[in-house]
């Protein structure tokens, strides 16, 4: 197994980094608002972490010394986070049997949040993506099926090769949350444990045709949560999915949220991930937050970014391969204002609906870490300058909000 390398920060660099944030032309300091400090009487706001900021190692595009800047914002600005990738099955348990786990960099996460007093989120769980094969795969596959590997996983590519039993799948399954959610029980205190299950389109298939339907049937939903449950009874366990600002598609999770609290299952939170672009306004995120509040659980935004790329404005979900493509080719006229405006507005709903909104979590700390950097999508520059949109939404959270 790899060892990560750990680096303690020197202080000085931390302190440095963390003074010398500029807002326009203004040093942030006590005098100056952080996202977490203007909208603590409302909700959480949270980043998604890489690697690199929980280890404090150079890597994703990023040298030293950006990370320590990384670490720094991160610090300043946020009281949770997210692990972007590395509980993702693919990364935590590549490889079958007990000794096929990778915890180290779950474990530098971990202690990284813990060290820092802020809330932790485990992501994810389940999920049709970044699996590896051999969990969909037969234990003893016939000869003539030798040419597919199942101990690689396949990123965009789904396993073909001869499958699991309903049995088997369901052992892995348990065997995966209970080792994964009990080694970090009480501490992590939020878990994606579906993620993206609902399908797309408007067809009337409730479900992702995924191999986890498939193989096991709809109650794997409901078999995950039970096992998260057991490991760690007092975790908020999430049903986490994209596109919800689509009303279609969030008929369909609340079609599938309510059969599982009539059948007792203990999903506690619903995670609208909320990858936008900026026609996105006040009105459809105050529908989509109107109608998910009448589940009865909270709602936690568990993704946000704001495409401005100019190929990015058509409904491409939370698909790498799509997104990728669709970040090419510049951005938006007058990008800066048009994610100013567009932050603006979905945060005035975050906020008239905070009895629902318990966590606002970005899907990054800056543009140059993000999935979709070529579309510009968060608060902060490659720099981790911050953009106007930062500015519109800090006024959010200081104006006055009638209770």
């Amino acid at each position: 197994m790899m060892k990560t390398q750990f680096r303690a920060l020197p202080f000085g660099a931390i302190a440095l980094a963390g003074a010398l944030f500029a807002v326009g032309a203004t040093t942030v300091s006590a005098e100056n608002p952080t996202l977490k400090d203007a909208f603590k009487d409302h909700f959480m706001v949270g980043t998604a972490i890489n690697r690199s900021i929980a280890t404090g190692s150079a890597g994703f595009r990023r040298s030293l010394e950006l990370v320590d800047k990384d670490i720094a914002l991160t610090k300043y600005q946020f009281d949770q986070i997210t692990a972007e990738n590395d509980m993702k099955w693919q990364l935590i348990h590549p490889r079958e049997g007990a000794d096929g786990y990778n915890f180290e960099p779950a474990d530098a996460f971990v202690d990284f949040g813990l060290g820092n007093n802020m809330y932790l989120v485990g992501h994810t769980l389940v999920w049709h993506s970044q699996t590896p094969n051999w969990v969909f795969a037969c234990t003893n596959p016939p000869p003539e099926s030798a040419s597919e590997t199942p101990q690689r996983g396949g990123f965009r590519r789904g396993y073909t090769g001869p499958r699991a039993s309903r049995d088997e799948l369901l052992e892995r399954m348990r065997d995966h949350i209970h080792t994964v959610v009990g080694r970090y029980k009480g501490r992590i205190k939020v878990w994606d444990v579906v993620n993206e299950a609902i399908a797309d389109g408007a067809s009337t298939n409730v479900l992702r045709d995924s191999l986890w339907l498939q193989i096991i049937g709809p109650d794997f939903i409901a078999k995950a949560f039970q096992y998260a449950h057991e490991a760690d009874p007092d975790a908020i366990l999430r049903c986490n999915d994209y596109g919800l600002e689509n009303p279609v598609k969030r008929r369909k999770l609340m079609t599938l949220i309510n059969t599982l609290k009539e059948q007792g299952v203990p999903v506690t939170a619903i995670g609208s991930q909320a990858h936008v672009n900026v026609s996105t306004t006040f009105e459809t995120m105050d529908q989509a937050l109107t109608d998910m509040a009448t589940l009865g659980l909270p709602v936690h935004i568990t993704e946000l970014d704001i495409n401005t790329a100019a190929g990015g404005q058509r409904g491409t979900g939370a698909d790498i391969g799509a997104n990728a493509s669709a970040t090419e080719g510049g951005l938006v006229s007058d990008a800066d204002r048009k994610l100013a405006d567009a932050y603006a507005g979905i945060f005035r709903a975050f906020v008239k609906h905070r009895d629902a909104v318990k966590v606002v979590t970005f899907w990054g700390v800056n543009d140059a870490v993000s999935w979709r950097r070529f579309g510009s999508p968060l608060l902060f520059d490659g720099n981790n300058q911050p953009k106007p949109a930062f500015d519109a939404v800090i006024r959010v959270g200081t104006e006055p909000h009638s209770n």
